[in-house]
């Protein structure tokens, strides 16, 4: 939720950019009757959105911090336990743009509430998994449940909430998901500890319920949406073009090659802490996951860096600075592990910020499937560093997991060189095309 700022980055370029865009006198005077600071309904949607942030990420990522209990408990190897997170995460990569086709048609609160009330049942069942097997079946739909609210939830804030104020609305919904993706791992984490994984589980899935309530009772009823009809047809036509984008395509796979990273790190670190020589306990283990805060005061700076190094000076920037957090992770001392950690969470962050941010500014047209489509590529990429460094933590320890994750890095830094490449090669033929 993977989970500060930036984790909800891509779903928030989504939702902004799904309404219609349009500058017409109709829609001038609509933005106009829209709720802003003062308006009964404004304050009640900015805690609605906050409460499903708050659900929403605790749920996706709740078995991570517990794969270690759930190895033992199950009899799993680090490999098949870990698609007890890779499961959720590639149901939300295929649900995310067929849900937000479903949102445009039958609107945005009712798919938040449908999608939060399932993924919380689903989260109220898990617990009770009789094997591997079924617990992440149950994750996998879960995840695909849990689309809904990155499919939805910034388009209804863009619809009910006015263009000038819209900005401090998205950051309390971010802010839910930070909270969220960290607060989850946390408190699974020390309750697993007093009292098994099951228990870790069931409480994150009771408070998500009352963040699911919560938002039911606060989200105003939508007064701006306008329906509009299912076009299969058009969808197809819009995605295609996206895909034969050369841009759109690479930021895709950066995208994805970042979160190979950071899924693969997340994914194996507590096994790697609650064995020798650290020795951690569960609950120690889970709060290792306020690292997460990094993610946010690089996601606050990820502007300043991006105007001063430019796009591709920045994601080189997040390249080397993840990849000297895993060289230091190799270190068998906790602080040098908890130093290489914070660079992997800034390095992704930065990395992560500038591409999921490019793609709504490149696409001219369907900017909310582009967005839609980097989410898929990032959910994807979570789901295979999960699976894939686990496999990897499993054959060669934490090594392979660092081999595999320098691979993803390695990879990235060689698309973008050749984005870097491709540009200087098309300014330098519309140079001479202007000459001509």
């Amino acid at each position: 939720m993977p989970s500060a700022d930036t984790e909800a980055s891509a779903a928030a370029d989504a939702a902004v950019a799904s309404p219609p865009d349009s500058t017409t006198p109709t829609s001038l005077h609509d933005d106009a009757t829209k709720l802003s600071p003062g308006d009964p309904g404004h304050g009640r949607m900015r805690l609605a959105l906050f409460a499903a942030g708050l659900a929403t990420f605790a749920l996706l990522y709740s078995t991570q911090a517990l794969l270690p209990e759930i190895s033992r408990d199950l009899h799993a190897d680090p490999g098949s336990a870990s698609w007890t997170v890779s499961g959720a995460t590639i149901g939300l990569a295929l649900a995310v743009l067929p849900l937000a086709a479903l949102s445009e048609r039958f609107g945005r609160r009712r798919v938040l509430t449908v999608s939060m009330s399932v993924a919380v049942a689903l989260a109220l069942a898990v617990p009770f998994s009789p094997d591997l097997g079924t617990l992440i079946a149950l994750r996998t739909l879960q995840g695909a449940a849990i689309a809904g609210v990155p499919a939805s939830a910034m388009a209804y804030l863009a619809d009910e909430v006015r263009g000038r104020y819209l900005v401090g609305a998205t950051g309390l919904f971010v802010a839910g998901n930070s909270v969220g993706g960290m607060s989850g791992r946390i408190l699974s984490g020390w309750v697993a500890e007093a009292w098994g994984w099951r228990i870790g589980l069931a409480a994150v899935a009771v408070a998500s319920l009352l963040c699911v309530a919560a938002f039911r009772l606060l989200a105003p009823r939508a007064r701006h949406f306008r329906p509009s009809p299912l076009n299969a047809r058009a969808l197809t036509r819009t995605v295609s073009a996206h895909l034969r984008n050369p841009l759109l395509v690479r930021l895709y796979a950066i995208g994805l090659l970042f979160m190979v990273v950071f899924g693969g790190v997340y994914t194996v670190i507590g096994y790697r802490l609650v064995a020798e020589p650290f020795g951690l306990s569960q609950g120690l283990v889970g709060s290792v996951f306020a690292i997460y805060l990094v993610g946010t005061a690089t996601s606050a700076t990820a502007g300043k860096l991006n105007a001063r190094l430019g796009r591709r000076g920045l994601i080189y920037a997040g390249i080397v600075t993840a990849s000297s957090g895993l060289l230091l992770s190799l270190l068998d001392s906790f602080v040098a592990v908890a130093a290489g950690l914070v660079l992997i969470t800034a390095g992704f962050f930065a990395g992560h910020a500038v591409a999921s941010g490019s793609v709504s500014h490149t696409a001219t047209e369907g900017r909310a499937q582009a967005s839609a489509l980097y989410q898929m590529a990032y959910y994807t990429g979570s789901s295979l560093g999960g699976a894939l460094g686990a496999a990897a933590f499993a054959g060669a320890g934490w090594d392979g997991t660092v081999a595999l994750t320098l691979g993803a890095m390695t990879v990235a830094a060689g698309v973008t060189f050749y984005g870097t490449r491709s540009a200087a090669a098309l300014r330098r033929r519309r140079l001479l095309e202007a000459r001509a």
